[in-house]
């Protein structure tokens, strides 16, 4: 992963101005703005005085590696996007970013990939020259090419002996037989040592995405709207919109449990995944808002479970719960890492016999209120500076390219009921939706 530091010393001044009876739980306002070409701009002023975080969303992550033996390129634009234009070179434009005191880095996920800088608000005619420069005018030789591809080779080694990378990939291949998220961000070992040979092939895929109807720019902080319009018409307002959609296939109903006993090559304490099979995210569905709360219901650290096995019976050093939000079907994901190997279907057994205590019996109102009264709170609470803002907008962009639909969903999660947790967990939590990957020592 490309990473620019430098120093930069930030003094924000919180300016939230949330009131208890807000109809909204995002606390500022949001300003959207959209070319003609489809590129599309949010803008959130947030009191961090001469500070801005610009982010851009491609929405565009390995979901979208669609072509056998092409995995991995969504991941490999995380790099490659840092190789310079002939306007500006990698070396001048890290150059840039150092004279600027800005802080970049880039990530990418199943959904989507995500370049984000944290500047001086006076710097931002600067960013968004050097940033709309990079994507309408990306060069790069083969040499170069086949280099960062070679790094590509090096992050998958480096990462292979961990545990949850094996868990990650082992758990797609077997919950997934056709969707893309059958394979990991970083794609298929066998495609990344193939990725050397495959330079035509990324001006491809980057002429496909790295267009302004796949991009959404956010822009928070110090920043003024009418401003940040003019300056993205001036630098964005040429760069052609393209043609291309990716025919992602659909998953399959799974009709029974999927169990897979897995192998690490070192010596590793039993690692524990079930992943349950559940919707896409949509801000109105009670199912993804209720999945949502289940996971905090069953799985934080003052849950009945977490303290049975974490801190009385101390048979886990942990054990976790989520319901990732994705744009297709996917996983709530269960994680444990167990002390003991004759301990493995003990722990499995009241994983399993919390989720059914959950459907047999309701939970009680306060409870369920406590719950999301905490996932409120702790949304908010990360709403503290610019760049976290800029952070969870992004997340919602990708999801819908819509930003106010994180409102959406917080109002959703707000009239979640005792029925709804319970029809949801006898919803998704069956057995034949069940996918189960035990990592334990043993393989080569």
């Amino acid at each position: 992963m490309k990473l620019i530091k430098s120093i930069l010393i930030l003094t924000f001044s919180l300016g939230l101005t949330m009131t208890s009876h807000s109809e909204n739980i995002f606390p500022y306002e949001i300003k959207q703005y959209s070319l003609n070409n489809g590129l599309n701009l949010v803008v959130i002023p947030y009191n961090s005085p001469g500070v801005v975080a610009y982010y851009t969303i491609v929405r565009t992550g390995s979901r979208n590696e669609v072509e056998p033996g092409k995995t991995g390129f969504a991941h490999f634009f995380e790099h490659m996007m840092f190789r310079g234009t002939e306007k500006y070179s990698d070396v001048e434009y890290n150059r840039v970013l150092k004279l600027l005191g800005a802080d970049s880095n880039a990530f990418t996920s199943l959904d989507l990939t995500a370049y984000h800088i944290v500047a001086s608000a006076d710097a931002l005619e600067t960013i968004i020259d050097i940033e709309s420069d990079r994507f309408q005018n990306l060069k790069y030789s083969k040499e170069q090419f086949q280099t960062e591809a070679g790094a590509i080779l090096g992050e998958y080694n480096k990462s292979a002996m961990n545990p949850f990378q094996i868990l990650n990939e082992e758990m797609s291949k077997l919950a997934f037989n056709s969707h893309t998220y059958r394979h990991t961000t970083i794609g298929y070992l066998e495609d990344i040592k193939e990725m050397p040979n495959q330079y035509e092939y990324s001006l491809q895929f980057f002429d496909r995405y790295y267009r302004p109807e796949y991009c959404t720019v956010v822009i928070v902080g110090d920043v003024n709207f009418d401003k940040a319009k003019s300056l993205v018409d001036k630098y964005y307002g040429n760069w052609k919109r393209g043609s291309f959609i990716p025919n992602i296939p659909k998953e399959p109903e799974q009709k029974a449990e999927r169990t897979l006993d897995a192998k690490a090559p070192h010596k590793t304490l039993p690692y524990l995944y079930v992943g349950y099979k559940v919707p896409e995210f949509n801000d109105l569905s009670k199912d993804i808002a209720a999945l949502n709360v289940i996971s905090r219901l069953l799985f934080a650290e003052t849950s009945e479970l977490y303290q049975k096995l974490v801190l009385d019976e101390k048979l886990v050093d942990f054990v976790s719960g989520s319901a990732p939000l994705n744009r297709d079907p996917s996983l709530f994901r269960i994680y444990g890492r167990i002390k003991k190997e004759g301990d493995i279907d003990k722990v499995k057994n009241s994983i399993y016999n919390a989720i059914d205590e959950l459907k047999s019996n309701p939970v009680s109102p306060k409870k369920l209120n406590d719950v999301i009264s905490n996932l409120k709170y702790s949304f908010i609470h990360g709403l503290d500076n610019p760049d976290d803002v800029a952070s969870t907008v992004s997340y919602y962009v990708n999801l819908t390219n819509d930003p106010i639909s994180l409102n959406r969903f917080y109002s959703t999660i707000s009239n979640i009921t005792p029925d709804d947790i319970q029809a949801a967990a006898k919803k998704y939590f069956g057995s034949e939706s069940r996918n189960v990957v035990l990592l334990t020592s043993g393989g080569n």
